[in-house]
């Protein structure tokens, strides 16, 4: 398949810590990989240089064969990157509903008009995009009365008001319990797959990778140790040494 994302030789230090340390990878279009890693392996500082919000130190990354290094968050997001959060940042004295509708405003350009009142513009959209989340019944509900889990639908929704053709999804569930994490995930790649969005995610649930994820890459200290589908990572002698432990978890998953 054609990879709609390259990363090349990406380096990233602070101090005398390598945080990313020439890490390379592609994600194809229309593909669920996973980045995983135990705490302090460099996923979050990855995700921040895909993202536009840290600088690499060195190496490239392509979006489309073209390279979007220097670029910002912003200009990334409209060449098409969207991006949820480990916590869910939602306006929570507007309605489910109008939190959708500014997601949708500032898609089409039309941020300059917040300041009017919002309950005409992208309604049926936002209604449409609540529906595709489960969340239609509760589009007039004040966004602060929502349950965590119900957050992070409507964060997905949000995402997906973008049009994104890429989707990072950074620790998507996050505080959630075990089934809805699994509902969570099974929805979000239902949807993308529809779409034909490619969604690269980070996730410390392994249940939740193993299960979803098309292609895992793993890093530790920085660097990628492995890549492959649920069945090579787990059978790999150095991702159950630097990740896991004894591998006693993975024994386990494969019981």
């Amino acid at each position: 398949m054609k990879p709609l994302l390259e990363v090349r030789n990406l380096r990233k230090a602070f101090g005398g810590v390598r945080a990313v340390d020439d890490v390379s990878f592609a994600l194809a279009e229309g593909e669920f990989l996973a980045l995983i890693g135990p705490n302090g392996a460099g996923k979050s500082t990855c995700f921040n240089m895909l993202n536009g919000q840290l600088a690499p130190d060195g190496g490239d990354i392509l979006l489309g064969g073209k390279s979007i290094l220097g670029l910002g968050p912003r200009q990334i997001w409209k060449r098409g990157v969207g991006r949820t959060f480990q916590v869910a940042a939602i306006w929570g004295s507007l309605t489910v509903c109008e939190n959708v509708q500014i997601a949708l405003l500032a898609h089409a350009g039309e941020v300059f008009r917040l300041w009017r009142p919002v309950a005409a513009r992208y309604r049926e959209e936002a209604l449409a995009l609540l529906g595709d989340v489960g969340m239609q019944a509760q589009a007039q509900r004040p966004a602060r009365e929502l349950a965590y889990g119900d957050v992070k639908r409507v964060e997905l929704a949000l995402a997906l008001a973008s049009r994104p053709r890429l989707l990072l999804m950074d620790e998507p569930t996050a505080g959630m319990a075990p089934r809805e994490r699994n509902e969570l995930i099974s929805l979000a790649r239902r949807l993308v797959r529809e779409r034909g969005i490619s969604v690269l995610f980070t996730e410390h649930s392994m249940d939740v990778v193993f299960a979803h994820a098309e292609r895992i890459i793993v890093l530790a200290r920085g660097r990628l140790i492995a890549q492959g589908d649920a069945a090579t990572i787990q059978a790999d002698p150095k991702v159950q040494e630097t990740y896991f432990g004894s591998g006693r978890m993975l024994a386990r998953r494969r019981a």
